[in-house]
């Protein structure tokens, strides 16, 4: 069986995956440790949980102007959230807007999952690229961000699958 979601990780972790789904308890196991929904329902929620976040971890990162759910982004297209920075002129001055979109899936998702995937967005305020010094800021932000980013792998295998 084909894990997509889990294809850089070790074998003997993939295999651990394997026995939970073969006996069906994928479902249990994210329960167990993810069995809470947040209750950040709307854009402007949203919004206010990411400059939180922001205030708290990158006070220096630049302003924030635009956050939302977003239902275009899907897995289909690789991307569980977005950060743009769309230039505009306005008068004779280049303004720059910076936005973080997150897939509308994690409107029912653990809040351990939103969380990670907003310090994920966030940290490419500082780092564009997925680079050592990337994953060192969203560990600054979230100390367990790779077991988080782990089991959301497992929580999208699970959804594939049908057993969460």
């Amino acid at each position: 069986m084909e894990l997509k979601y889990l294809q850089a990780y070790p074998i003997e972790l993939q295999n651990q995956v394997r026995s939970l789904i073969t006996s069906q308890r994928l479902g249990a196991y994210l329960a167990n440790r993810y069995g809470e929904k947040h209750a950040i329902q709307s854009d402007k929620a949203l919004y206010q949980y990411v400059s939180r976040l922001k205030q708290a971890n990158l006070r220096s990162a630049p302003q924030i102007d635009k956050v939302l759910f977003d239902n275009r982004l899907d897995l289909t297209h690789r991307a569980l959230g977005l950060h743009t920075a769309v230039s505009r002129v306005q008068g004779g001055k280049l303004k720059s807007k910076k936005e973080i979109r997150i897939a509308s899936l994690f409107k029912e998702a653990a809040p351990e999952f939103l969380e990670m995937i907003v310090v994920h967005e966030l940290a490419h305020l500082k780092e564009h690229d997925h680079n050592k010094a990337f994953y060192k800021l969203c560990c600054y932000m979230l100390p367990d961000y790779h077991q988080r980013e782990f089991d959301l792998r497992i929580y999208l295998t699970g959804k594939d699958l049908g057993q969460v």
